[in-house]
């Protein structure tokens, strides 16, 4: 666990650098550890190393964690990725963002739930940037009408927009899912739906959270990077 410490002071100079070098302040990206699939144990030790909001793509275990750690002040737990209609009561009750919303039904069952709770949700938009059939995500041509059909549902609060890039050592075609995520989000922020803000870009990972930085990531999801690989 004392590596998970070692491994946070050293993400964030590497993302400070990023900053750096793409002119940019590092106070405008923000660190999300993704710690699906480790332990409590290992979020309580980022936790103690300043972090405070954690990452996971399994709703049950998002909502497990959140019931465990329920002791830690200020903590926050975002859902990564795509979203079962039948796991929505989860997120609506334990979540405090939600980086993956690509489907109307889902928002709308979301949208009835905290209405019911009474709470509100930050979402992301997710995005198939790399044309992969394995990826979740709304084709980039179908961003805008998307974005137009959740006017209406104030509960949600729309954010920004989430892509998961090329899984290739291509570095051109990697950055290439990074620009036309940055160009999506100029185009929805020049129609100015009511109700919705695009200050969130959510992009980057271990591997590539670096050049993520370089198009205008706002969030970059590391969690082996922090937490080591996964056995």
């Amino acid at each position: 666990m004392d590596d998970i410490a070692a491994n946070l002071t050293t993400v964030r100079a590497r993302i400070a650098a990023a900053c750096v070098a793409a002119g940019r302040d590092p106070s405008e990206v923000r660190l999300l550890p993704v710690s699906k699939t480790r332990p409590a144990a290992a979020v309580r030790t980022a936790y103690a190393a300043g972090c405070r909001r954690f990452g996971e793509n399994r709703p049950q275990d998002l909502a497990a964690k959140a019931a465990e750690l329920a002791d830690l002040p200020g903590l926050g737990w975002v859902m990564i990725g795509h979203l079962q209609r039948n796991k929505a009561a989860l997120i609506a009750a334990h979540a405090t963002e939600f980086h993956g919303l690509d489907s109307l039904d889902v928002a709308r069952d979301l949208e009835r739930r905290l209405e019911r709770l009474g709470r509100p949700l930050d979402v992301l938009i997710q995005v198939n940037t790399s044309g992969e059939t394995t990826k979740s995500g709304l084709a980039p041509d179908a961003v805008l009408r998307f974005a137009a059909d959740l006017q209406g549902l104030d509960a949600l609060r729309v954010r920004g927009l989430m892509t998961i890039a090329a899984n290739t050592p291509d570095r051109a075609r990697v950055a290439a899912c990074f620009a036309l995520l940055a160009d999506l989000q100029s185009q929805l922020r020049s129609r100015g739906i009511d109700g919705q803000r695009y200050d969130e870009l959510s992009m980057g990972m271990s591997g590539d959270y670096e050049l993520a930085i370089a198009h205008g990531a706002t969030v970059v999801r590391i969690g082996t990077a922090i937490f080591g690989a996964r056995g």
